[in-house]
């Protein structure tokens, strides 16, 4: 049994506090069919966000669970399913994997063949049995919230939460879900409670609440709406809410709620009517030939989510199908990775000038001294130039591809981080998953860049550890790029926000123009493009152009271990940020 004994929830910030709820008190029993209604505003996802324990704001009151305080012991992952008001399975996979790494997230131990059986199971229940090798970004919006509602359901949650999911529906596809609802609820039996803006299907639930500007104005039988506002149909209720206050309709409420609460109008026990779904052969959802027909009442694992590993591993394995499917990301992909070291390897496509010796002889005259000394600064002006420009065309262009891996990792996918956070999944896994297969992509990008321009420009020096810092240069942005992408409202935010950021490291490196020393001292610390091309220039310590090099740059360098180590800071503290961003809710 579910129990809101004066629940309220107060806004937080911007000054005065305002209630967003207001003292609710009410209670709903397993096999339930509850409807949520009420204008805009009204509070009625914030009821629901409230029971899931994901409202924000101060709270007030108790709610309870099976008897037990769920502010001192919070819902199991397996108790409860939260089905949001758009569809939010990744778009690149199929009907069927998105049901299946569900599974895979949720329940530990269950086998190949378990889940085979238990995803062919639920798509037949919720009438998606033929659409399962579909993928998501081609299904309607009915079908959408049909599997949303089997990925709800793969652990069984005797207490499943559906936030407007029937919004924007047609007709049809509206009552074909209402109806699964209502059939979900008495399968398990487990309680339904479903906030909705229609009041065309208010006859299949069992319970209907009905809040106004966040108090309760009404919790019964549906067929007691009509009398109880003195309304001639039940779509006329939301007018009738606008001639009170609500202070009026709470007050009415709890002076006649005792007389309203244990039957219909007929006298008959409504919570155990028996309800035939499949009588209109128009509106039917018919499971499949040969398969059970019921929900299973239990997780079938019984041990939990899955560990940290577990998480990581199917979180890596989803996340590489994502991309390997995206005909998009492949093709700008293969334009970063083989067209960037073409744009830098174009200044030395023939090799890096031979620097000729200044030859000072004493058979010289001062003018010929002097036009030789000329010369040979000239030239080792533009070697140097070169040498520096190359390094520093590298490191910007891979800080570049940085921003663009991870710009929008989690702020584009947010919705589904929080749903499946609600689930049981570890945002340290999470985090982690995007780290290896980030990780993948900086170390193919950097290998090539570096490799191309070596070889195509005969770069010299230490090839090892310039592509040492060619990789931490990248990971190092990609890494930033992804605490910024978890501490975004929206991907395009975080977008933005990294692309200035890139932005950013050439102008604050010191490589074109030294900047003022205070300013410098400032500023290198937070710029990863510096410490990439300081420790590129080192790795020619010893050879001629690192001395042509340094005659013409104004920004002094840093040695390769600090470089090492600071890029090595800001790969970490990239990742401890993204995953401070991804451990705190971020639901609208």
């Amino acid at each position: 049994m579910l129990t809101l004994d004066k629940a309220s929830i107060f806004s937080e910030g911007g000054g005065e506090e305002r209630p967003l709820l207001s003292r609710i008190s009410c209670s709903f029993s397993r096999g339930d069919f509850v409807a949520v209604i009420g204008p805009s505003g009204c509070g009625k996802s914030t009821l629901l966000k409230t029971i899931a324990g994901i409202a924000s704001g101060r709270e007030e009151g108790m709610v309870r669970w099976d008897g037990r305080d769920l502010a001192e012991s919070d819902f199991l992952p397996s108790e409860f399913g939260y089905v949001p008001q758009f569809g939010i399975a990744p778009e690149e996979l199929t009907v069927a994997e998105c049901v299946d790494y569900s599974a895979r997230l949720r329940m530990r131990g269950l086998s190949a063949d378990a889940r085979r059986g238990l995803v062919s199971e639920l798509l037949a229940r919720v009438g998606m049995g033929e659409f399962r090798d579909r993928r998501v970004k081609v299904l309607s919006g009915g079908q959408k919230r049909r599997l949303a509602l089997s990925m709800e359901l793969v652990s069984s949650p005797p207490l499943l939460l559906c936030d407007e999911v029937t919004s924007g529906l047609d007709p049809r596809s509206e009552e074909e879900i209402v109806r699964l609802l209502r059939c979900v609820a008495t399968d398990g039996p487990r309680l339904v409670v479903s906030v909705t803006h229609s009041l065309r299907h208010l006859s299949l639930c069992d319970r209907v609440v009905v809040l106004y500007r966040g108090v309760l104005a009404y919790d019964g039988k549906p067929g007691h709406l009509a009398h109880y506002f003195r309304v001639a149909d039940p779509e006329l209720i939301y007018g009738r809410l606008e001639e009170r206050d609500p202070a009026d309709w709470e007050a009415s409420w709890q002076k006649h709620s005792g007389s309203f609460a244990d039957t219909t109008p007929d006298g008959e026990d409504r919570d155990r009517m028996p309800v035939d779904f499949t009588t209109d052969p128009e509106l039917t959802v018919v499971p499949e030939e040969g398969l059970p027909v019921t929900i299973p009442g239990e997780n079938p694992a019984g041990a939990g989510t899955p560990g940290f590993l577990s998480q990581v591993l199917t979180l890596l394995e989803r996340r590489i199908r994502i991309f390997t499917r995206s005909s998009s990301q492949l093709w700008l992909q293969a334009g970063l990775v083989f067209g960037f070291p073409v744009l830098v390897a174009i200044f030395g496509w023939n090799g890096l000038p031979q620097i000729r010796n200044l030859g000072m002889g004493f058979d010289l005259n001062v003018i010929q001294q002097l036009t030789e000394a000329r010369d040979f600064l000239i030239q080792a002006s533009k070697v140097g130039s070169l040498v520096s420009g190359i390094v520093m065309f590298e490191v910007v262009l891979l800080a570049l591809m940085g921003a663009n891996n991870s710009g929008r990792e989690i702020a584009a996918e947010r919705g589904i981080l929080e749903k499946e956070k609600l689930s049981g999944l570890s945002p340290g896994a999470y985090v982690a998953s995007k780290v290896l297969f980030l990780g993948l992509l900086c170390a193919v990008q950097s290998l090539w860049m570096g490799l191309f321009v070596h070889l195509t420009c005969a770069f010299p020096g230490d090839f090892s550890s310039q592509l040492l810092f060619l990789f931490l240069v990248n990971a190092a942005m990609t890494s930033v790029c992804l605490a910024i992408s978890s501490l975004s409202g929206t991907a395009e935010q975080a977008s933005l926000a990294s692309i200035y950021l890139v932005g950013f490291q050439l102008p604050l490196s010191g490589a074109v123009l030294a900047l003022p020393g205070r300013i410098g001292e400032i500023a290198h610390p937070f710029i990863a493009a510096y410490w990439s091309w300081s420790g590129i220039l080192e790795s020619l310590r010893g050879d001629r152009y690192y001395d042509i090099a340094v005659m013409v740059i104004q920004t002094g360098l840093s040695s390769a271990p600090v470089c090492l180590w600071m890029l090595s800071l800001h790969i970490v503290a990239g990742i401890v940020l993204a995953w401070q961003g991804s451990t705190s809710t971020r639901i609208e």
